[in-house]
């Protein structure tokens, strides 16, 4: 084999690499796992609090190989929320109030007008509102120019009266762009905070929205209220140490007595909680250099013993004691000191303690969070908010430093030019959410509203401090358009389905590889547990989260990898029966089947890119996991699998002992031997049989009134409740009917006898907060009837009108461009449009049969949802059936030849019938390992699964079936005329006995 010794290196490189990076996801497990057992109290309660001290103790410090603990969960592999549980989410930013912002809450009629039109048009259009607002202004006044509505003085630095139209659009869809990515900072900094190990935040391209997913999180109303709530913004006056040094004594004195009451180590306040013993050296750095408590003065006093309860958990951060900061790892625990009521009145009720937004970096690898004391009115209200501010920029001073630039409206300046005037020489804090972003001090009077704050920024910082000041300058207010919460429980259960699945699917393929190909089937075997390896090493280092529709796409790509070895071996049985030696079989068998191997996997890929890019959550990660497998199968199966066999056949030459490896066993050696079936010749019983059921299947549905949608294609709520016994279905619906004001609801069994799910459209048109809790309490109180049965609630999804339209359309889209991308792939390898022709339509009848049958089934009690997950199990039928008619075509280009003509239809039907016999054993031996992957798939994966599951074991007998009858008969068709070319039969084959 050429290039052994690179193969063999690489192949070593890429162990190690999976090896390390998959080690993290062992500690990471290991260090959640003391988390766990750290945050559960004697008697067995659980505290998530106590978790999250934990985690924040070690957060910052070295725990594995020189890495942090978050540097340890970041390079982990990741669960998505089907697996570990929490809550995902979609946050939509309303343009609509965006633009009424812009246009100075503009009362014109024509402007309300075509904001009226543009919310109608966007239920059916794939545009942003933007464009749909600009084309419904154009056609309610034709005449009226966008400047008429948006010159106004909340523009008044972009706009003017007589700019253009293309100059307005330009400002608007920058600022729209511009208000999502400050809620998208806004959100990232609330999530930041909110003590959740590795979330997802990402900004959905072309779209207003945000996607979040939380792992982990046990309160998901107080997390849709974190993503949802509008951004505060304060500007308030800093309190000095002067006026809280005795406020910081008396906690000083406080914390001294709390040390002489409380000796234990176990004490809240002296504990290390990683384990370890308290070190009070950590603080030493800067500690050391104050050793005191603050007087009345606000001065220190040093050597006190309060003073060394103090810097315990506070750090100074300057030798005057004037600024004080916390270890992160400390944060908790000062939180929850500060909490306390008889510490809370040791402070003037005017002032608040606050963390700054960012962290100084310690010496000891830690961050120090930096504190400080600001002074709101009364009522808790600041003087200034950020609704004054119009505008904000980076730029740069004279000397070519960053800073920010704001402007204020009239209001704004006139409270700023008071504030400004009586601090100067003091600082200001502009707070945001309750946390610090910068305290600047004041230089003089701010006459007008425009101001520069200057400082140690980088440009990049300075750019977040904009950003953070324009996010009171327009009210961008977001609702959440989609969100799912799944309970800790619901996602172990799918974890335990999802790896049983795997681990049964990779047995039985491995079984069969062995009982069909004897000891060649080991090193196939070999080459697939390599696969499995690296995809697993690969998902840890490009850190994509693991779904179960994910494991479903390793178990899938089990089975289709069996693809690549299959084909090699069945090139290489070829080879020994037409007489060649055990070398050159090998040889030429791995030669021959390349170019199968890699087109197949070509149009499968493309398939996996298309659920990237088109998918989301669930379906997203099923993609990636199966373009990832598809990649390291042609590797293990062609190259792997290569040096294993050459290893074999070499050990075997050396014993004298060639001829024992056959390549079969007493189970294949005569299955498909001188087969000679006249399949092209049946092609129209075929057809007849196919559009028949294909007909009857589309009648059927129609019959039913359509396909029963999911909750993400039609918008709605959906709920698994579990019992503690079984309930019947139609007794909740009908308890349920009253609650939900008799609007559309269904209930059925979910994952077995005891769980149930339940769908509604109550409220489907409000995306508030409070209508989930609306419709959360009225589903409580239908289920009150079954409390004997203790119903639990173990998750909960929604998915608006709005987005659940959007979602259909890109299934759709999807389709769409999986089949042109297919037909000019095929177009571009083939070179003869009737193969990518015959191709898309052997596609599109697997695609209507798979939808057909989910008609026919439902005649027999067995209903399906088509949701996301069964639209990707469609899009990978699309792949397997290509993949499985690519070898058909390349086994027909192989013997007639590229350039052939295929209107001399005798010699190409005799040709294909000839291409498709030989080709029989690959087609059954691939669909059986693919068939038995997906069955045990329908089995065992759950009511998650089926719909997939389903689909993909509709789609694997009849992608098969439509490789044989449907696409190669239908190049006959296409190319019809006068014999033009003569075609030599190649010698029949030759078996060695």
């Amino acid at each position: 084999m050429r290039y052994k010794s690179v193969i063999l290196w690489l192949t070593g490189i890429i162990s190690a690499l999976c090896l390390f990076f998959l080690s993290f996801t062992w500690k990471a497990n290991s260090l959640r796992d003391d988390a766990i057992k750290y945050a559960t109290t004697k008697d067995g309660k659980f505290d998530p609090s106590r978790k999250i001290r934990y985690i924040d103790s070690l957060w910052k410090q070295p725990v594995y190989l020189g890495f942090t603990y978050q540097e340890v969960t970041n390079y982990a592999l990741h669960k998505g929320l089907d697996l570990e549980g929490g809550l995902h989410a979609v946050i939509e930013v309303s343009p609509i109030e965006i633009l009424r912002a812009l246009s100075g809450k503009s009362s014109d009629p024509n402007f309300e007008k075509a904001i009226e039109i543009a919310a109608k048009n966007q239920v059916n259009s794939a545009k942003p509102f933007n464009e749909l607002f600009f084309e419904a202004f154009a056609s309610v006044a034709p005449q009226q120019r966008l400047a008429t509505i948006f010159a106004n003085s909340v523009n008044r630095d972009k706009l003017k009266s007589t700019s253009s139209d293309a100059q307005v659009r330009k400002v608007i869809n920058k600022e729209i762009d511009s208000a999502v990515d400050r809620v998208y900072k806004i959100v990232q900094a609330r999530i930041d905070k909110f003590g959740v190990a590795n979330p997802n935040i990402q900004r959905l391209p072309g779209t207003n929205r945000i996607q979040v997913e939380l792992s982990g999180v046990d309160n998901p109303e107080r997390a849709r209220k974190l993503l949802s709530g509008a951004a505060k913004l304060e500007f308030v006056e800093v309190a000095e140490i002067d006026e809280w040094g005795q406020s910081l004594n008396a906690l000083a004195e406080y914390l001294s007595n709390q040390e002489k009451l409380e000796k234990s180590a176990a004490s809240i306040l002296n504990q290390d909680l990683s384990g370890t013993k308290a070190d009070s050296a950590k603080n030493g750095g800067l500690a050391g250099k104050l050793s005191s408590k603050a007087g009345a003065d606000g001065n220190v006093k040093k050597d006190s013993t309060a003073s060394s309860a103090l810097t315990k958990l506070f750090v100074p951060l300057d030798n005057q004691g004037r600024s004080w900061g916390v270890f992160r790892k400390d944060t908790a625990k000062v939180n929850e000191l500060l909490s306390r009521p008889e510490v809370k009145i040791l402070f003037p009720s005017h002032l608040s303690l606050v963390w700054y937004a960012k962290g100084i970096e310690a010496n000891n690898g830690d961050e120090i969070i930096q504190i400080e004391a600001i002074k709101r009115g009364e009522g808790g209200t600041a003087p200034l908010e950020g609704n004054v501010i119009t505008d904000a920029t980076q730029d740069f001073d004279p000397s070519g430093r960053p800073e920010v630039t704001m402007t204020m409206n009239g209001t704004g300046a006139r409270i700023w030019k008071n504030i400004t005037a009586s601090n100067i020489g003091k600082r200001v804090a502009i707070v945001l959410d309750n946390y610090v972003y910068s305290a600047p001090m004041i230089n003089g009077e701010i006459p007008n509203g425009r101001s520069s704050i200057s400082g140690s920024f980088t440009v990049e910082e300075a750019k977040d401090l904009a950003n953070v000041l324009k996010a009171g300058k327009l009210p961008a207010p977001t609702h959440i358009v989609e969100d799912a919460f799944v309970g800790p429980s619901l996602g172990q259960e799918a974890i335990n389905q999802g790896y049983l699945s795997m681990g049964l699917g990779l047995f039985l393929v491995i079984i069969f590889m062995v009982c069909y190909y004897g000891k060649p089937g080991w090193m196939a075997n070999i080459a697939l547990l390599f696969n499995v390896f690296f995809i697993s090493g690969v998902l840890v280092q490009i850190q994509a989260a693991l779904t179960l529709p994910g494991i479903a796409g390793v178990v899938l790509t089990l089975g289709m990898a069996v693809d690549a070895n299959v084909l090699i071996n069945e090139r290489i049985r070829e080879e020994l029966h037409r007489g060649a030696g055990l070398r050159n079989a090998i040889k030429i068998g791995y030669e021959k089947a390349l170019s199968a191997i890699i087109d197949g996997n070509v149009t499968t890929i493309l398939i996996g890119i298309i659920l990237i890019f088109f998918g989301s959550g669930s379906v997203k990660g099923f993609g990636v996991t199966l373009c990832i497998g598809l990649v390291t199968s042609v590797f293990t199966a062609v190259y792997i699998s290569h040096i294993l066999v050459d290893w074999m056949a070499e050990r075997a030459i050396k014993a004298g002992k060639e001829q024992e490896v056959t390549f079969e066993t007493f189970i294949s050696r005569n299955l498909f031997k001188g087969m000679n079936f006249d399949f092209i010749g049946k092609r129209k019983i075929s057809y007849i049989f196919s559009w028949s059921l294909i007909a009857l299947g589309m009648i059927v549905i129609v019959a039913q009134g359509g396909f029963n949608l999911g909750v993400d294609f039609k918008g709605g709520r959906s709920y698994v409740v579990e019992f503690s016994k079984p309930v019947e279905a139609g007794k909740v619906k009908e308890a349920l009917k009253d609650n939900f004001e008799e609007k559309g609801v269904e209930v059925k069994t979910f994952n077995g006898d005891t769980k149930l799910k339940v769908t509604t459209s109550y409220l489907v048109e409000d995306e508030s907060i409070q209508a989930n809790q609306k419709v959360r309490t009225a589903l409580e109180n239908g289920l009150k009837e079954f409390k004997d049965a203790k119903p639990v609630i173990l998750s909960e999804s929604k998915v608006g009108a709005t987005i659940a339209d959007d979602i259909l359309k890109q299934s759709f889209i999807s389709v769409i461009y999986a089949l042109i991308a297919i037909f000019i792939y095929i177009l571009i390898r083939f070179r003869k449009w009737q193969y990518s022709l015959g191709g898309i339509i052997a596609l599109t009848h697997d695609t209507l049969v798979v939808l057909g049958m989910v008609g026919i089934t439902r005649l027999f009690g067995f209903e399906l949802e088509i949701d996301q997950i069964f639209i990707a199990a469609v899009l990978t039928v699309i792949g397997y059936s290509i993949n499985d008619t690519v070898v058909v075509f390349d086994r027909i280009r192989e013997e007639i030849g590229s350039d052939a003509d295929l209107n001399d239809k005798e010699l190409i039907m005799k040709t294909i019938n000839r291409s498709i016999n030989h080709t029989m054993s690959r087609t059954v031996m691939t669909a059986t390992t693919v068939f038995l992957v997906v069955t045990v798939l329908l089995v065992l994966g759950g009511d998650v699964l089926r719909g997939f599951s389903f689909a993909m074991f509709v789609g694997v007998v009849f992608g098969a079936y439509s490789s044989i009858f449907v696409a190669a008969p239908i190049v006959i068709d296409l190319g019809t005329g006068k014999k033009k070319k003569t075609i030599t039969e190649p010698a029949p084959l030759s078996v060695v006995k």
